[in-house]
């Protein structure tokens, strides 16, 4: 039986944690849950912690409390080596304000565990423009950072900085996660640009992108130029580094 985890970094999500949390629960894949919580002021892990002692679905959330803001990769890096220190085979990485679907889940982990990708990613860009809600300069600056990222970088991915992404353990195991470098918006072209070069099958998968509700948005201008100039840093590892290969390495335990 393989077991699948979800990741859900947080900071002050108090309105929204309980929420997502129950989503993922009810999905009708068995998913646990990994909230990495950044020593939210607004109580987020204290809800958490509350729901872990519900006697039926508490055994199937985990918290993992960080001393402060660390950036959403750090946070993301830390639940993969969480993930892969407890066994996990398939590991998801999603926001906790409903901008993913709860119910895209089991399709992020069917196209891993039965149609063979090895990293699937929900992509808004895959099919059209799939974004709700979003103003249009927003819009326009991440469909058209995505295609910079596949021009730069000759990575066929239409969504390089989606953040709703499935990967099977190895991947992240034969990535060597201590050798990402970045930690915001760069993060996600690097993990998939890294699986790329790593010889691991991105495959997407299009969803629909709803902007938050409730909370308010981690997003910043040097997010973006983090983005910008953090590719053309990819693509100079690539031409210049070796990269470890799929199969590799193989998992322990």
């Amino acid at each position: 039986m393989t077991r699948q985890l979800v990741i859900i970094p947080t900071y002050n999500e108090i309105e929204n944690i309980r929420a997502i949390i129950l989503a993922v629960l009810r999905q009708p894949v068995d998913f646990d849950i990994l909230v990495v919580d950044d020593n939210s002021p607004d109580g987020t892990a204290s809800e958490v912690q509350r729901m872990q002692r519900d006697t039926e679905t508490g055994a199937r959330i985990h918290l993992l409390r960080r001393p402060g803001k660390q950036g959403l990769g750090t946070a993301y890096l830390d639940g993969f080596k969480w993930a892969l220190n407890e066994g996990y085979h398939f590991v998801i990485e999603m926001d906790a304000d409903f901008s993913h679907n709860p119910d895209d889940l089991p399709l992020l982990w069917k196209t891993c565990a039965e149609e063979g990708a090895d990293v699937a990613v929900g992509s808004r860009y895959v099919n059209g423009v799939n974004v709700v809600n979003w103003p249009l300069p927003r819009v326009l600056m991440s469909y058209f950072a995505s295609v910079y990222v596949r021009l730069v970088t000759g990575m066929s991915v239409r969504d390089a900085t989606a953040g709703f992404v499935c990967y099977r353990s190895e991947v992240l195991y034969t990535m060597e996660l201590d050798k990402i470098h970045f930690k915001g918006y760069a993060f996600q072209i690097e993990m998939k640009y890294t699986a790329r070069l790593c010889g691991f099958k991105i495959k997407e998968v299009p969803i629909i992108f709803v902007n938050r509700r409730l909370g308010t948005s981690k997003m910043n201008s040097s997010i973006f130029g983090e983005a910008f100039f953090g590719v053309l840093q990819l693509k100079w590892w690539g031409l210049t580094r070796k990269y470890p290969q799929k199969g590799s390495r193989r998992i322990e335990g």
